[in-house]
């Protein structure tokens, strides 16, 4: 049986794979592994449950609120947030541990959840394996006063903003920054923080309906933004995806900054304040090569990590680093927050640029990205990406002749049989045609076997 837990939580087709009985078992588990196992102070175990604004959240939620306050856990409904509000609430709470509801950037048919333990911290895998395996032992079915209880925590979106608020260098005033929400769970909250910022705000795609989350809006649709801040003189747009734990942005000019600046931007203005933590910066490595380069001009070391952003918050945990994130928009502060936070990274950004008084096109030169190329070679055996010896010998040939000008990356898909080929180049023609060479020998040498009778 393939495992229920994918990198960021359980996640599918809302009614298909993750279904109400589902949700319901996964929280009855949830609850003897990060509550009552846990749980050693003698009181009953508490829990945070928040969700994105999603029409099946509803009865997600609502199962997942039955599985855990039938197992005898106290339950804090924090409503609509996005996933770091749901991460800060349960430290700000000393819960015991928190669920959120969200399927992030996917369409509106698909749902997830993810599990947060004590602190907001997210789960390692054999905790998450632990709750896999506690599905299959009986439920606790608790009576009387012992069963848990469920209550509205009425201001989950104000201690939110509250400390969203606190994190800021500089006051916004004198900003006009266009939000796009995604019609997801920042809709409300990241409009009223900016404006509390003291930015004047322009927002799109903050009317959910419960079926329009990311629909040709958020940060994997920015055309949109780019037209409202050209469209309203903006200084800057900041685009969130369905739970807001990623930021992407746009320029005056409509240009985009992508997670690889943004993470340089913010890492040379706290290197430069001292307060970047041993002067590092951990990213995956798929951030473009311009990172290092420039950084390491800054005086600034990188960490690499695997892609994903819980692969980060191990690497900044076990070092003590403090900042880190991936060029998705996944931007991550340690000082202030236990996951990536799209309001809070897009609050810093905007902040730098009130600060400095200089435009985010100018702040995003402090790194030049190379040309990158990625070519998704399917059908494949992705198991012997590092056995071949014909592609180890093209991948040592590419690299030869790239130099210290660009690099190679090959990396095999978590789930379907397809290799990831990823070339940087000093110019983008080099790039594609590597990419190109390197994908057809891909192709040819790891080839699918045909079974036939």
């Amino acid at each position: 049986m393939s495992r229920l837990f994918g990198t960021d939580g359980v996640r599918g087709l809302a009614n298909g794979l993750l279904t109400a009985e589902l949700a319901l078992q996964l929280a009855q588990a949830a609850a003897v592994v990060l509550g009552h196992d846990r749980n050693t102070n003698g009181t009953r175990p508490r829990a945070v449950v928040a969700r994105d604004p999603r029409a099946s959240g509803e009865f997600i939620a609502a199962a997942v609120e039955a599985g855990l306050s039938s197992s005898g856990i106290d339950v804090y409904d924090a409503g609509v947030l996005p996933t770091p509000a749901a991460a800060y609430l349960v430290a700000d709470l000393k819960a015991d541990f928190g669920v959120m509801i969200s399927a992030s950037h996917n369409p509106a048919p698909d749902n997830g959840i993810k599990f947060f333990a004590r602190g907001g911290q997210k789960l390692p895998d054999e905790v998450e394996n632990a709750i896999e395996a506690e599905m299959g032992n009986e439920a606790r079915r608790p009576v009387g006063s012992d069963v848990g209880r469920i209550q509205r925590f009425s201001d989950a979106e104000d201690r939110y903003i509250v400390h969203l608020l606190g994190t800021l260098p500089h006051r916004l005033n004198g900003l006009k920054v266009v939000l796009d929400c995604a019609h997801g769970a920042a809709s409300g909250c990241s409009p009223q923080v900016f404006k509390d910022a003291g930015a004047d705000v322009v927002v799109i795609g903050a009317e959910p309906d419960g079926l329009n989350i990311n629909d040709g809006v958020g940060s994997t649709h920015l055309g949109p933004l780019k037209e409202a801040v050209l469209q309203h003189g903006a200084d800057l747009g900041i685009a969130h995806d369905g739970d807001a734990d990623r930021c992407l942005a746009v320029d005056h000019e409509g240009n985009e900054v992508d997670g690889d600046q943004i993470m340089a931007i913010l890492a040379v203005a706290l290197k430069a304040s001292g307060k970047l933590r041993d002067n590092v910066l951990v990213a995956t490595v798929m951030s473009n090569l311009g990172l290092k380069i420039a950084l390491t001009k800054a005086g600034i070391s990188i960490r690499e990590t695997a892609v994903g952003d819980r692969y980060v918050l191990e690497e900044m945990r076990d070092g003590g680093f403090n900042l880190g994130g991936e060029q998705s928009g996944h931007v991550i502060f340690a000082d202030h927050a236990t996951t990536g936070d799209g309001v809070l990274t897009g609050l810093q950004i905007a902040a730098q640029v009130a600060m400095t008084g200089r435009p985010l096109k100018d702040l995003a030169t402090v790194m030049t990205k190379l040309p990158q190329v990625l070519i998704n070679v399917k059908g494949v055996d992705r198991s012997r990406v590092k056995g071949d010896e014909v592609l180890a010998n093209a991948v040592a040939q590419a690299e030869a002749e790239l130099g210290d000008t660009g690099r190679v990356l090959l990396r095999p898909s978590g789930t379907e049989p397809v290799v990831r080929v990823m070339v940087e180049a000093g110019e983008q023609a080099t790039a594609q045609a590597i990419a190109e060479r390197l994908a057809a020998v891909v192709q040819k040498e790891l080839a699918l076997e045909l079974v036939t009778d």
